[in-house]
């Protein structure tokens, strides 16, 4: 995949861009996690750790190493952002038995990144149970700060929420050149968060599946490339 470079969209280089949601401040990050400075806290969604062990064990073509890379990703963005909680909202493990594929080396390198520091699964339709052996807490949902942060966003034109589970994802044709990149999407009442996992997929943020959750309304989208985390405007985004 081409890489999304300055030079191409005339913006300057950045790695984390400020967003607002219901006037609380945020970070987006290029890595797609969100941080929130007055909170301390690191958000994060769609782990999907051993997806690649999920696929090999049926015969799929897919490296079974995504635990490893995922989390070695998230400790730089955590020591980055010197984060003091972790909130990770839903589909963390990619399927209920997770936890007797994923190496004790990998559940070692979990253990280092939990250590001083509060760790929240929240849990979502791929792991709706979370084994003790991933350490932390779980919940259904969490409120922070007036926040709800949650795995699947609710339906309707809501506020005060942060959520996953549709790996939202842009699509843009310009200079010639066609890119799609995971995205972050929202309309500063509430926020979607790209997948962070390394294998996951995502989905066109003009697909259907979002107009009950924004309706074209104020859309914001923030791109991640190679080398910086882009706004982009509603009118170069384009379907699959």
């Amino acid at each position: 995949m081409l890489g999304l470079r300055p030079e191409r969209l005339a913006l300057d280089d950045f790695k984390t861009q400020p967003i607002s949601i219901c006037g609380k401040p945020f970070v987006a990050d290029q890595s797609g996690a969100l941080y929130w400075p007055p909170e301390r806290t690191l958000i994060v969604a769609d782990l999907h750790l051993e997806k690649g062990s999920a696929h090999a064990s049926r015969g799929l073509m897919l490296p079974p190493y995504d635990t490893r890379q995922t989390l070695l990703r998230l400790a730089q963005v955590i020591d980055r952002l010197e984060a003091d909680t972790v909130i990770a909202l839903g589909d963390s493990l990619h399927d209920t038995k997770a936890a007797e594929r994923i190496s004790a080396e990998d559940l070692e390198i979990l253990r280092i990144i939990q250590q001083d520091r509060r760790w929240v699964w929240v849990t979502g339709n791929h792991d709706p149970v979370i084994g003790d052996c991933f350490g932390g807490e779980r919940t259904e949902e969490i409120a922070l700060a007036g926040i709800a942060l949650r795995h699947e966003p609710r339906l309707g034109r809501i506020t005060h929420e942060i959520a996953g589970h549709l790996h939202p994802a842009a699509r843009i044709s310009i200079y010639g050149t066609s890119l799609r990149r995971p995205c972050f999407l929202g309309n500063g009442l509430r926020l979607i968060l790209p997948a962070f996992g390394a294998f996951t997929g995502g989905l066109n943020v003009l697909d259907d599946a979002f107009l009950p959750l924004f309706d074209d309304d104020g859309l914001a989208v923030w791109m991640l490339g190679e080398e910086g985390l882009y706004p982009i405007a509603a009118r170069l985004l384009r379907r699959d």
